[in-house]
């Protein structure tokens, strides 16, 4: 994503916009909290608020830029939209999100909603899992 995407979702092109998107798309991580990004821009030297990164991230999720995840027992967290659909699990001990897609699930998803006389619109699965002992 670029000046040009924020353009396209009707957002001005301000540093502090840019900065937030650059972080989102450079991190290793894939979903980030505004704690995140915030303690991420502080260890750069960027003058960022976390009050602005909480406000651009809102506006980047009504814009369809980022999605959040409101996963149990944590902060919302981010993630570019910019991806095919996938599921999630998350650890329950670490925290840790794993992004998954199986063919098999998304099927009988389909076929579940199909015998009750629907049709899937969207739809969020997320596994919360623990290592096995």
């Amino acid at each position: 994503m670029d000046n040009q995407d924020l353009r396209k979702a009707g957002l001005k092109v301000t540093l502090p916009r840019v900065k937030i998107l650059q972080q989102l798309e450079k991190s290793e991580e894939r979903h980030l909290s505004a704690e995140d990004i915030y303690k991420s821009l502080m260890e750069s030297g960027e003058d960022v608020g976390l009050a602005t990164v909480y406000r651009v991230l809102t506006q980047f999720e009504q814009a369809g830029m980022v999605l959040r995840h409101n996963f149990e027992g944590g902060s919302a967290v981010f993630e570019l939209a910019d991806e095919d659909h996938h599921d999630h699990m998350v650890c329950m001990e670490t925290g840790q999100v794993i992004e998954f897609m199986d063919d098999v699930i998304e099927k009988r998803q389909h076929a579940i909603a199909e015998e009750h006389g629907y049709e899937i619109v969207d739809h969020s699965l997320v596994l919360y899992v623990k290592p096995k002992k």
